[in-house]
């Protein structure tokens, strides 16, 4: 461990309006952090959750004024025909839940798989049902969770666990491959590279030791790998052409912006105003709804994060590719200023006479 030497009089201490700026920055520092990633978690409320309502239109009508009078602006209701169609939504993940009131007895079909949160807010709903139920003949409300979690982690901690890991996995291969890696292309398959061992490594601590994942392991590692390469290679690409404020650009994206808004622990719908969209835009939280829907949907709903993820690192291999031909280009420019000197001129003896 290294010592600081002790001051000398030949070095002066440091004025004390550097200290007042240290301190200054520190705050500042601090209160960013604390806003990125408390300010979405605190603000997190149920506001339009796309969920579907099945049963004739007349019974929809009356459940979806219940539900807007009970939670106003909390759901954003899909009229679905019956039980088999409410199901149908809800494995193509394009509602979190149903409310079924086709039979007549209304039932509450969750998908905890989808949000432990949203799985949640629809017991309660079910519970407020089945309090209006008791007020009459109808028996209790039956609820019924149509894509549960693993046994092992009913709670799916081990997936809103995994969010950061994954960020600070791309961060710290972008670091170490600038640092320990001379040349673009071979620092950009490195990140491949890792992005595969990594992709295969998380995916089986997550599956076969933590038991947070159903599915097919390779599909789960495929996600984990896609999401860990654009991380990495879109920062490698920032890096590559704007030096370390490019690595300080992505950092900010990805840790600060990224992950306090990518939904894991929630759902995106849940973040305060139009940030969980944006969540949505980054690798973070596309890496981590890719991962539910080849998890617990079979890959259903993974459209939309696929093409977030491949967006974001072909951006980080062109702007690879860009650093390369700018420095090809710099160093082509630099060899035609060099003047290969002339050769001196040969030197004659005149011969004397007589």
């Amino acid at each position: 461990m290294a010592v600081q030497a002790p001051l000398t009089a030949d070095t002066p201490p440091s004025p004390w309006l550097t200290v007042a700026r240290a301190v200054v920055l520190l705050t500042a520092s601090i209160s960013v952090l604390l806003t990125a990633f408390a300010w979405p978690s605190v603000r997190s409320s149920v506001h339009d959750v796309p969920i579907a309502v099945a049963g004739p239109a007349a019974a929809v009508e009356q459940v979806s004024t219940a539900l807007d009078q009970r939670l106003p602006g909390g759901f954003e209701i899909t009229e679905a025909a019956d039980t088999a169609t409410a199901e149908r939504l809800i494995r193509d993940r394009e509602v979190y839940g149903a409310i079924d009131v086709s039979s007549g007895t209304p039932q509450v079909i969750m998908a905890s798989a989808a949000s432990t949160a949203v799985a949640q807010t629809l017991n309660g709903v079910a519970t407020a049902l089945g309090q209006a139920q008791a007020q009459g003949t109808s028996p209790a409300v039956a609820v019924r969770d149509l894509v549960t979690l693993p046994a092992d982690d009913p709670r799916g901690a081990g997936l809103a666990a995994g969010a950061l890991p994954l960020v600070m996995a791309g961060l710290l291969a972008a670091l170490l491959l600038t640092r320990l890696v001379r040349g673009t292309a071979r620092r950009a398959t490195g990140a491949l590279a890792f992005a595969i061992t990594g992709g295969l490594a998380v995916a089986a601590i997550l599956q076969f030791w933590l038991g947070s994942l159903n599915g097919a392991y390779w599909a789960n590692s495929g996600a984990v790998a896609l999401t860990i390469a654009a991380i990495s290679l879109s920062i490698l690409g920032l890096e590559s052409l704007l030096g370390s404020a490019g690595f300080g650009l992505g950092a900010v994206a990805m840790m600060l912006i990224g992950n306090p808004l990518s939904g894991t622990a929630t759902a995106p719908e849940m973040l305060p105003g139009w940030s969980g969209i944006l969540g949505q835009l980054l690798p973070p939280g596309a890496g981590g709804q890719l991962l539910r829907s080849t998890a617990f949907f079979d890959g259903r709903g993974a459209t939309h994060s696929v093409i977030v993820l491949l967006a974001w690192l072909t951006l980080g291999v062109v702007l690879c590719v860009a650093s390369g031909l700018r420095a090809r280009r710099a160093a082509t420019v630099a060899a035609g200023l060099v003047r290969t000197p002339a050769a001196p001129a040969p030197t004659t003896f005149a011969t004397p006479r007589g």
